[in-house]
């Protein structure tokens, strides 16, 4: 439920060099003789949000999205997606698949920059979650790449307080700062960004991008941040990205992959099957690993693979593609005691997309050795595992259902990721694994 909030000032075109003025003239004005509610401002974290919206501006200056660009993919922008789908003879899946997205750059890079601003329906930067902001004081900086005439760099400023239900008359606000400009105008402004923020107090960089070290803005913010938070699940070419992140963590990133605790009740379900001191010791009979996921992106998959082999110190041999309607991948690993261990990834085409793509729909962990009490089928309540099912194993195997996490969508999981903000070695563990599986692949 989205929360109530108190707009001390609605957002103000200011110049760059009028940011801070603005924001103390706002606390002045609130003040108001010591008449009004007591406002506490940024005194928890700063948040830098790199917000960069292409598929929503893309969707928009081609006229198949009408609504505003707030960055959220709701079912407005899947109708969209589908609609520009259809036009351009592209296969339906209401998501942005590496044809789609080739399509609509190359349809859009054909408009004049005037068919390609859309100022007024350009919400980014005031929709940060506001049942976080209700319990956390910050600064709020949103960095908004735009299409069209490279015109400088423009700022926007303004206050929230979410509105409390208690007697207190003290306000807990949050203040919001928004630059908006082509990719080129928001580089030349990174070292105006690192300035921007509170000294002294936590800096989070939620990046919605692709990381790219090459990219000078994202040098600036993201690598002197306390947290540089990261969604695998909106890559493209995830395997590539992932290899990426792994570098960022060697150079000592602290780095939170959000579609990383998306996996969670899936561990949790995996670890919970061999509890049982009965089945503990079977453990070590697994040797053939099946991993399905919605067809799309693979991160999920490999994530959960290279978690497995973290926790039972497999060692990556070799990895083979074979493609076919699931195209299908294995790989094989070696165990301390040097019994051969044999996974697939299988892409699975589903008609019910979830809301994150490349959500694990299941996962089976079997053994070649006979009557072994380590059989386990993890299944997805809302896809099911069919495939896995159909295998013959299932009758003697543990079959558990898998419930999905309630708030999948990255803004939701971000407030349980500042709750916990630090080095998170099991994540760091699990993905220099996945490094080497994506290094047998290459």
């Amino acid at each position: 439920m989205a929360t109530s909030t108190l707009a001390l000032q609605k957002p103000k075109d200011i110049s760059l060099d009028e940011i801070e003025a603005e924001l103390r003239n706002i606390w002045r004005t609130q003040d108001d003789g010591g008449t009004a509610p007591v406002a506490t401002r940024a005194t928890t974290f700063t948040m830098v949000i790199y917000e960069p919206e292409e598929i929503q501006q893309l969707l928009a200056s081609l006229s198949f999205y009408k609504n505003e660009i707030d960055g959220f993919h709701g079912a407005d922008t899947k109708e969209a997606i589908l609609t520009a789908q259809k036009a351009y003879g592209l296969r339906l899946t209401g998501r942005v698949d590496p044809e789609t997205l080739a399509m609509l750059r190359s349809e859009a890079s054909q408009l004049s920059s005037n068919q390609r601003k859309f100022d007024n329906r350009d919400i980014r930067g005031f929709n940060f979650d506001g049942a976080l902001a209700a319990q956390n004081p910050c600064r709020v900086i949103t960095l908004c790449p735009t299409f069209g005439e490279d015109t400088g760099v423009s700022a926007q400023v303004s206050a929230y307080c979410p509105v409390q239900n208690s007697n207190s008359s003290n306000l807990v606000c949050c203040e919001y700062i928004t630059l908006r400009g082509t990719k080129e105008a928001l580089e030349r402004v990174s070292d105006l960004v690192n300035s921007l923020v509170v000294s002294d107090l936590p800096k989070f960089v939620w990046w919605k991008g692709t990381p790219n070290s090459e990219q000078v803005l994202f040098r600036t913010i993201a690598r002197t941040s306390s947290c540089l938070i990261l969604d695998s699940s909106f890559y493209g070419d995830a395997a590539s990205e992932m290899v990426k992140i792994q570098t960022l963590v060697n150079e000592q990133t602290n780095i939170a992959d959000l579609n990383w605790y998306r996996l969670a009740p899936w561990q949790e379900l995996a670890a919970a099957a061999f509890d049982p001191p009965e089945r503990r010791m079977a453990l070590t009979e697994v040797d053939r690993v099946g991993i399905d996921y919605e067809r799309g992106n693979p991160a999920q998959a490999l994530m959960m693979l290279g978690w497995l082999a973290s926790r039972l110190n497999w060692q990556p041999r070799e990895a083979k593609y074979e493609g076919g309607d699931y195209n299908l991948r294995k790989v094989y690993f070696t165990s301390e005691s040097g019994r051969e261990i044999e996974a697939e990834l299988a892409a699975i085409p589903v008609l019910d997309w979830g809301e994150v793509q490349g959500d694990l729909t299941g996962v089976s962990l079997t053994s070649t050795t006979k009557d072994a009490n380590c059989n386990t089928i993890l299944c997805s309540e809302t896809v099911g595992c069919m495939r896995m099912e159909a295998g013959g194993s299932a009758q003697s195997s543990m079959v558990e259902e898998v419930t999905s996490l309630s708030d999948q969508r990255s803004d939701l999981l971000l407030e349980q990721q500042l709750q916990r903000w630090g080095e998170d070695v099991l994540f760091e563990e699990s993905l220099a694994v996945t490094s080497e599986i994506l290094g047998l692949m290459a």
